[in-house]
C-alpha cells in the first residue's frame, strides 16, 4: 500500500509542475515608421561596406575572423629567443621585459 501511495505522490508532483509552467503573454509593440527603419538599414549596410573595404574582416564582437588568409598572415615580432611554436621564451629577460611593455 505504500508503495502505491509514494508512486501516486511522485505522479501527482510531476503532473502538477508540469502544469505550473505557462508561457508569458505576448504583448504587442508599437514597430517604428518603416521609412526610418529603411534609412537606417542602408545606412549600416553602408558602414559595413566601407569597413570591409578598408580592414580586415572581423566578427561581430570585433576581433579579427581567422577563418580568413589576410587576417592568419599577421606576424608577431619577439623581442629575445622563441620556442619552437613561434612564441616568445618568458624564461629570457628580453621576452619579459617586452610583455611588461605591452601591458
Amino acid at each position: 500500500m505504500k508503495k502505491i501511495f509514494n508512486l501516486f505522490a511522485i505522479a501527482l508532483l510531476g503532473l502538477s509542475t508540469t502544469f505550473a509552467q505557462t508561457t508569458p503573454s505576448v504583448t504587442s509593440v508599437k514597430q517604428a515608421p518603416k521609412k526610418v527603419a529603411a534609412s537606417a538599414k542602408t545606412e549600416a549596410k553602408k558602414v559595413e561596406a566601407k569597413a570591409q573595404t578598408t580592414a580586415a574582416k572581423l566578427k561581430a564582437d570585433g576581433t579579427p575572423d581567422m577563418r580568413y588568409k589576410e587576417n592568419k598572415d599577421v606576424k608577431t615580432v619577439v623581442a629575445g629567443p622563441t620556442k619552437k611554436d613561434g612564441t616568445a621564451d618568458m624564461r629570457y629577460k628580453a621576452n619579459k621585459a617586452a610583455a611588461k611593455k605591452k601591458n
